[in-house]
């Protein structure tokens, strides 16, 4: 036994862990267990990859299988990573339809929280273009699950947080793309109607993404920087940088936290002036196109090692929601208000447009959608708890990929496929087999 956590640090549970090196080694690491769940790179952010009496973790299946360049589909094992994708097959002109803010996030990780990207307004979430997964039910059964085969446990697997089965190898499609460059326009937004409004202005876009004050105030309330972009053209490239390399390499990791920060460092002084440079620098590049590299535009904080360590030795909470359309303005209104008078939140805070969704757990719905992190207090959860409930009333949900302690009454509020996902778990024996602190903890 070992204690393990999520990527926020918090919880931190004792689990046996297992870490087999083939697909054909599960089976038998099945037989005779129950409390079980998959893991990949660790990086949901609280305990949806840690079982409750093991945690099977699929980072040594992580061998691409095949790839065929006129159709761009891609079979990879589950341990496969963002990363390792992105490395590998940018140089060659072929890009992930669909990337979430980490890229150490493994395959069988992406698929059951169906992440999402700067683009899920145009593009769905990473679910909507895996064209087939292989996928261990409880028995140890391997099986076939697509749109056409096994279609109900496809849909119930995708965003269904490791609760079907154990995610083996999958086939996803890559799209072309003619440099490794985006092209990024900056918009200012001085408050959130400006901020929502930029948002619906540029969904044109491929990309679009507001970094969003939380500590700003008053007449200021939801100021932010709103980042478009869209895959550069060669012609694009030689417009801007010509003597650059089309395809640029993967960047090198950048420094690395060494140790968790005081929790001191991130008090709300430090941090409002922190937004405010942030903001002002922003403006300074507003409605200028930049030709952009790709790795830090899509995953900024992973240019430092170990981020997560800043929050420090507690750890941090993230709270994602997100909120119907027809809600949206006056529930983000309040939940930032009530976030800047409390004068505790993170300096990288995110709102973005999403779209429908189809796993039948998936997060995201068709609104805005606001993911905000805070080092842990003793009196965040009460605070949390009150943001929860402006949520549920507006028809909203939180992301279970991002959750650590929600209450089933949120939850169950908030996704409407439960009796569904619980009578799939039932017939195929995953009720008692396949168990997370989250689904334990959420009555799944």
């Amino acid at each position: 036994m070992s204690d393990l956590a999520g990527w926020g640090n918090y919880p931190r549970i004792p689990t046996e862990q297992l870490v087999p090196a083939r697909a054909e080694a599960i089976a038998p690491l099945l037989a005779g267990r129950s409390g079980l769940v998959a893991r990949g790179q660790g990086r949901a952010y609280g305990d949806a990859a840690l079982g409750m009496a093991t945690t099977l973790t699929s980072s040594r299946l992580n061998r691409m299988r095949r790839f065929d360049p006129a159709s761009g589909e891609l079979t990879v094992e589950a341990g496969v990573t963002i990363a390792d994708i992105l490395a590998t097959y940018v140089p060659r002109g072929f890009f992930l339809k669909v990337v979430p803010g980490p890229k150490f996030v493994s395959i069988g990780g992406a698929i059951a929280a169906d992440v999402h990207g700067k683009n899920h307004h145009r593009d769905g979430g990473f679910g909507d273009h895996v064209i087939a997964l292989r996928l261990m039910l409880p028995n140890g059964e391997i099986v076939t699950c697509s749109r056409h085969v096994n279609a109900e446990l496809f849909h119930a697997t995708v965003g269904g947080m490791g609760l079907t089965g154990i995610i083996v190898e999958a086939t996803l499609v890559l799209m072309p793309i003619e440099t490794g460059w985006l092209v990024q326009e900056t918009h200012v937004a001085e408050d959130l109607d400006a901020a929502m409004a930029a948002l619906e202005r540029t969904a044109a876009h491929t990309y679009s993404v507001a970094w969003i004050d939380c500590l700003a105030r008053g007449r200021a309330l939801g100021r932010s920087l709103i980042y478009a972009a869209d895959h550069a053209s060669a012609a694009d490239k030689d417009r801007f940088a010509p003597a650059r390399d089309a395809f640029p390499p993967q960047r090198r990791a950048g420094p690395s936290m060494p140790a968790f920060m005081p929790s001191f460092v991130l008090n709300p002084l430090a941090v409002r002036g922190f937004n405010a440079l942030y903001f002002r620098r922003g403006a300074r590049q507003a409605l200028t196109p930049q030709l952009v590299h790709w790795d830090p535009y899509f995953f900024p904080l992973d240019t430092i090692g170990h981020w997560n360590r800043i929050y420090g030795p507690r750890g941090f909470l993230q709270h994602q929601c997100v909120i119907p359309a027809a809600n949206a303005r006056r529930v983000l209104a309040e939940i930032l208000d009530r976030v800047a008078r409390r004068g505790s939140a993170s300096f990288l805070a995110v709102l973005k447009q999403l779209g429908d969704s189809h796993g039948l757990m998936s997060f995201p719905l068709r609104g805005y959608t606001l993911a905000m992190d805070f080092p842990i207090q003793d009196s965040l959860f009460d605070f949390l708890d009150e943001l929860d409930a402006i949520v549920t009333a507006a028809g909203g949900r939180l992301y279970l990929a991002k959750d650590a302690r929600q209450s089933r009454a949120t939850f169950a509020a908030g996704y409407a496929g439960l009796d569904g996902l619980r009578d799939i778990r039932r017939r195929i024996g995953a009720t008692d087999k396949l168990v997370s602190h989250l689904s334990a903890r959420l009555g799944i």
